[in-house]
């Protein structure tokens, strides 16, 4: 079936109107209005009225949604519409298409924003959207049919699954304004279609793999990897193989995820795998715990398949440190009960050897990861997949194509036998090369999402080659504005402004979607539903001059002074303690911050490639000097050059940081190498968000400007992901060699120092006076120096530089901070008790290892809890406050006039002074009428709330009363958080108890009896008509057509005429069965159709075209039912070991060595290569394959010989395959009807086959 446009766009744009927008449907009376960002469902009657205004723009053959674009303070609306799609083919009746064009028109009379609209635009037309079409004339479950879920979960469910629904967030602007989303709007999947026919003998096979990629992590192949907080991960795909026949369907899914691990791979990635686990192995433990038990959830059982490399040597280094920590991670959590199987795919099957993946099914079955697939029959549950087996590699594309595409051809044997189409061995066969051809297309797809180009096969090295060139070019240049604009296509709103942030880190994810005004409600109001606390924070800097002298004993004893005891001694020496009373002095220290600067030797070879060897020895060496009294662990640490720094937290705060983000600044040599610079590591924790950046500026007494500028450059160029900027946070911590001198002649510079004069030393101060004039660190505060100038000694000397530079002491090492203050205290400042952090302790310490002397500084900030059941009640208290999403009211007269030549609502005087007292409310932005009624719409749902509390109005002798459109708008609002909400239902009820059914009985379990059957017919039922309608057309792609297409039936092939005879008795599905097949050959376009015609030609050379046409009608209908029809009910089937009840030993075994020796040529070295070029030419039979032979009574069943089946007889017919062919049933004139006696049929003669 054709899919045509349905969908009709028309614009209105006649100043000073507003512009507007007019959405119609061909197969609905109603249409959609888009004016003032207002949404309106306009009756039939409402749109002939004002459907002249308006002037045709485009056709559709669906509609996504609206997208909603940031642009500033206001929101940029687009009307997304698919105008070219393809058809992959039909699952369950329901045709499936490939979004290949789209249009964005906007919804306002302005330019729009075309850079960001291309970027989506061109990511919806990579032809890697799919969309499910269903109409109305189907049934009620086939219009529900959803593409984001397996078979196995449609069974239990027909919600879409939200992981797979890719414009859910386009739904949401027309779902508040009351709009039917499920008739008006398409939903669409992002990842992979493939579809096939398949015809065997009789029946019609419809074969498919379908990939879904998941949206929680969605992202480009360098800008997304691993994990995040939540434990999705990045290239998260569902795969699931399916063959549907008649009622029953197989399925099998298979997951592919990245490493479940905070990692990346910074920099330029040329042929080679640098890869930087970007978080401790602590702070890491929760995400991985999270992923694996959200896996256990949704999936069941699971089993994990690790492709990564285990050299060490060489280019796959990265890859090896990846693979052990996740080997570590796994067997330290408390999932060491999921198999995880180490196969190094580059040297198990180096040079091609495809056959040596057959160790991999050894190894999967020593760990005994067998967990069956889901097989349904007419509705009923017949077994079901109780796990899954998780692949990954680096990239989770080209290798863990190769392993699932592996496995999924072993699993087909099990599916194909299930379905009882196992008969013949070039069933198998046949399955095996259309599902080898639909994997390699669909790794190909899959590959294009995330890497930009098809998998790297291995089969042509130039393809490789180009391949690997052009995701070079691809992932390094091109690649951050494909991932905006997936950000755009999944956030929806993209808000980049300090409210949005705000919103983010008090918000959960699945209400950010909401309007702006009541974002920023929920921050003013913030204070009701956190919990403040406090949270030390120690910060430190030393520039350690190279760390020439890193690895002295006296060094190493001497960093606990600086790091641990600074405080105590400060106050052992202090007869009097002003910056903190006495008792919080022994609080342990929640967060470490400590920077470096000159960690390497700032000379050519470290600017360009700096060691990263200091770095790793600095971690390990801080974490235990600083876990001396408490244990703390490392939750990143960032390196450019000579600036590092370090974040270490307490282990009871680990599970709850999330977002952390790295960046780094160069301003050395106008910014083009790191020899200066800044590092910085932002987080969240709990609900406050943390900045922490070390920094060394220019050097030289008189750089003062160039100082300035570092700092600006800093500042303006750091940047976080989803927009945040430094001054985006709550708390800002910045250390580091700041190199800010004193503007003092050197001897009185020391002579002053001499005396203790601080005071009138730091009035010269560079820093301070150029924060004071406002060029660097405005809102920063400073503790009180009250100690010695840090810069400049000699190595190992209390004394100040004496070489011939003689520089003069300065406080170069410095830590300053800043909070931000909340959005509510900046409108009112007595509403919220500000904290600007409490100085506990700012001092030095005398470590001699450098010409610096190293700062540490000690805050109490305050952070805060947040109470998420009472975050809850403030959100729905706001929406109660905020009014309605759709912002109309209704205004009726309340009595209508007894006169009739008064005025009514209709006049325009009445409805002029209306619009002119209800916009002392609000700003009105829709006014029409439906039917007795007004509805008027304003621009925010707080006005039309207090227009409504008005209740009433006289105007013009009339009185109005008002009332909301939409009393009660709270579960509008529940369904808008359910649309943003992950809805998973698990893939097993009862994993267990599956597992349990499976292991006594691993092989097809038993089917449920069959109603008995009515007598076979005398013979089989006659074809139709052969004259083709004019409306049955085959169709490739997508064609327009007229209405009256959408309601045809299939086509049937043309049949010579036959002549009349009495309707038989015969089964209803059997009748429908050969129905449907003639159907489905009515359509051309697919692989598997042409090698069935090549087949029936070759078969048909030796037979004149009436024995064909006799011969294909009872190959069509007759054996197969006068078969099943005759024999008793089918027994239960069971597992292989076990013999059956009703089944003779000899058959069971016999069954058993043919579906071994079908399935084993998949294991040898030739056919592993599942890669290789498939040929289209599949070479025909020599001789036609043999009809069933007649049915046999049971009489005869237990006569036969070796007490086997009416099947076996019939195969043991013909004894040589290259010999005389089968015997045909006999003939009694015209049509011939299949001898019914208890004998074998005698040879029929073989007609003249040279005609």
């Amino acid at each position: 079936m054709a899919m045509s446009k349905v969908i009709r766009v028309l614009e209105k744009s006649i100043p000073p109107s507003p512009y507007s927008v007019l959405l119609e449907h061909r197969n609905k009376n109603d249409s959609i209005l888009f004016e003032s960002h207002a949404v309106a469902l306009l009756t039939s009657q409402e749109t002939d009225v004002i459907r002249k205004q308006y002037t045709k723009l485009c056709d559709a053959y669906g509609c996504l949604g609206v997208l909603q674009l940031n642009a500033g303070e206001s929101t940029v609306l687009f009307l997304v519409l698919v105008t070219g799609c393809v058809s992959m083919g039909k699952i369950c009746d329901v045709e499936v298409f490939r979004i290949t064009q789209t249009q964005f028109v906007s919804l306002q009379n302005a330019a729009p924003n075309e850079d960001k609209i291309s970027e989506c635009r061109k990511l919806l037309n990579s032809g890697t959207f799919y969309f499910a079409h269903s109409n109305a004339t189907m049934s009620s479950h086939l219009q529900k049919f959803d593409i984001t879920l397996c078979a196995q979960r449609r069974q239990q469910t027909t919600e879409t699954d939200n992981r797979f629904f890719w414009n859910r967030m386009m739904h949401i602007h027309m779902l508040r304004f009351g709009v039917d989303c499920l008739s008006w709007l398409l939903k669409a999947m992002c990842g992979s279609v493939e579809i096939r026919t398949v015809y065997i003998g009789a029946k019609q096979a419809r074969a498919a793999i379908i990939s879904r990629l998941s949206c929680e992590r969605a992202g480009t192949r360098f800008n997304v990897r691993g994990t995040n907080d939540e434990g999705h991960v990045a290239n998260f795909v569902e795969t699931e193989q399916v063959v549907y026949v008649d009622s029953d369907v197989t399925s099998y899914i298979q997951t592919r995820g990245s490493v479940p691990l905070f990692w990346e791979q910074p920099g330029v990635q040329v042929g080679s795998h640098k890869v930087k686990l970007s978080r401790g192995f602590e702070t890491a433990a929760a995400a991985f715990d999270r992923h694996m038990t959200m896996m256990k959830q949704r999936y069941g059982y699971q089993a994990i398949i690790n492709l990564l490399g285990t050299s060490m040597i060489g280019s796959k280094e990265g890859e090896a440190m990846l693979s052990n920590e996740f080997q570590r991670h796994h067997s330290m959590s408390t999932h060491k009960d999921v198999p995880h199987i180490i196969f190094d795919y580059h040297q198990e099957c180096r040079g091609g050897n495809f056959g040596a993946l057959s160790k991999l099914k050894e190894r999967l079955g020593a760990c005994g990861v067998n967990y069956g697939f889901f097989h349904a029959s007419q509705g009923q549950v017949l077994r079901e997949q109780f796990g899954v087996i998780r692949t990954n590699c680096l990239d989770c594309l080209d290798r863990t194509n190769c392993v699932q595409t592996f496995l999924g051809l072993d699993m087909i044997n099990q599916q194909i036998d299930a379905l009882k189409l196992g008969d013949k061995k070039q069933n198998f066969s046949r399955f095996e090369e259309i599902f080898r051809q639909m994997w390699i297309n669909n790794g190909n797809e899959v590959s294009k999402i995330y890497a930009g180009t098809g998998a790297i096969q291995g089969g042509s090295k130039l393809m490789d080659g180009a391949r690997s060139a052009a995701r070079t070019i691809q992932n390094n240049l091109l690649d951050n504005s494909k991932q905006e604009a997936i950000d755009i296509l999944l956030v929806g709103s993209t808000l980049s402004s300090e409210l949005a942030d705000r919103a983010r880190i008090l918000l959960p994810s699945n209400m950010l979607h909401a309007p702006t005004t009541v974002l920023r409600e929920m921050c003013k109001c913030y204070a009701e539903y956190v919990v403040p606390r406090t949270c030390r924070v120690a910060v430190g800097t030393y520039n350690v001059n190279g760390g020439k002298h890193f690895r002295s004993i006296v060094f190493k004893d001497s960093l606990s002074a600086w790091l641990l005891d600074c405080h105590a001694l400060a106050r052992a020496k202090a007869l009097v303690n002003v910056n903190n009373p006495s008792e919080n002095a022994s609080a342990p220290v929640d967060i470490y911050a400590i920077g470096f600067q000159e960690i390497v030797d700032l000379n050519a070879s470290n600017i360009m490639a700096a060691s990263t060897d200091n770095a790793k020895l600095w971690a390990e060496e801080l974490q235990k000097t600083i876990s001396r009294d408490n244990d703390y662990v490392l939750l990143t640490y960032q390196q450019l050059v000579g600036v590092c720094l370090y974040i270490y937290v307490r282990p009871e705060h680990a599970p709850f940081i999330r977002d952390v983000a790295i960046d780094c600044v160069k301003t050395g040599l106008g910014g083009t190498t790191g020899n200066k610079g800044a590092c910085a590591i932002r987080f969240v924790l709990y609900g406050t968000s943390m900045c922490f950046v070390c920094a060394h500026f220019a050097a030289g007494q008189s750089q003062v400007a160039e100082r300035n500028a570092d700092y600006s450059e800093i500042t303006r160029k750091l940047a976080f992901p989803m927009g945040r900027t430094l001054k985006s946070h709550d708390w800002v911590f910045w250390c580091g060699d700041f190199n800010y001198r004193i503007d003092m002649d050197k001897d009185d510079l020391k002579e002053a120092l001499q005396n203790g004069d601080i005071t009138s030393v730091l009035a010269n101060d560079q820093l301070r006076k150029e924060q004071e004039i406002g060029n660097v660190f405005s809102d920063f505060l400073e503790g009180e120096i009250n100690f010695d100038p840090t810069y400049k000694y000699d190595v190992f000397s209390d004394e100040y530089d004496t070489s011939e530079k003689q520089r003069a002491p300065a406080w170069t090492d410095r830590v300053l901070w800043r909070r931000r203050k909340a959005l509510a205290a900046e409108t009112d400042v007595n509403s919220v008790e500000w904290n600007p952090g409490k100085l506990i302790h700012y001092g030095r310490s005398e470590l001699k290892q450098s010409d610096h002397r190293p700062v540490i500084a000690i805050i109490d900030a305050e952070i805060v809890e947040i109470d998420c059941q009472r975050r809850r009640e403030v959100f729905e208290q706001v929406i109660r406050d905020l009014g309605p999403p759709d912002s109309t009211i209704v205004v009726h007269v309340k009595e209508q006039a007894v006169d009739e030549d008064g005025p009514t609502i209709y006049d325009e005087a009445v409805m002029s002074t209306l619009i002119q007292e209800l916009s002392k409310m609000g700003e009105v932005t829709l006014v029409r009428y439906v039917e007795d009624t007004m509805w008027v719409t304003f621009r925010n749902g707080e006005s039309a709330l207090n227009a409504s509390k008005k209740q009433s109005i006289h105007i013009c002798g009339l009185e109005l009363e008002f009332e909301l459109k939409t009393a009660y708008w709270q579960p509008l609002v529940d369904r808008e958080i359910e649309l943003c909400t992950t809805n998973t239902i698990p893939l097993c009820a009862n994993p267990k108890e599956q597992a349990q059914l499976f292991s006594s009985s691993p092989d097809v379990p038993r089917r449920p009896k069959q109603p008995p059957t009515r007598p076979a017919p005398a013979r089989p039922p006659m074809p139709m008509s052969p004259k083709n309608s004019p409306r049955h057309q085959p169709h490739v792609g997508v064609i327009s057509v007229v209405p009256e297409m959408l309601q045809s039936k299939g086509p049937k092939p043309p049949m010579p005429p036959q002549p009349t005879m009495t309707q038989p008795l015969q089964p209803l599905p059997v009748s429908s069965q050969h129905k449907n097949m003639k159907s489905a050959l009515g359509g051309v376009g697919n692989m598997e159709a042409y090698n069935d015609g090549n087949e029936s030609l070759s078969s048909s050379k030796s037979q004149s075209p009436t024995d064909t046409s006799a011969l294909h009608s009872s190959s069509l209908v007759s054996p197969a039912g006068l078969a099943d029809a005759s024999l008793p009910p089918t027994p239960p089937r069971q597992s292989k070991n076990a013999t059956p009840i009703s089944t003779p030993t000899r058959q069971s075994k016999q069954t058993s060595l043919d579906i071994q020796e079908g399935a084993s040529t998949f294991y040898d070295g030739s056919a592993c290569n599942i890669y290789e070029e498939i040929q289209d030419e599949i070479p025909a039979p020599r001789h036609p394959p043999p009809p069933f032979p007649p049915a046999v009574n049971e009489d005869n069943l237990m006569h036969s010989s070796g007490g086997e089946s009416p099947r076996k007889q019939g195969s043991a017919i013909q004894p040589n395959p290259v010999g005389p062919p089968p015997p045909l049933p006999a003939r009694r004139g015209p049509p011939p009807i299949p001898n019914r006696s208890g004998n074998a049929p005698p040879l029929p003669t073989r007609p003249n086959n040279n005609n």
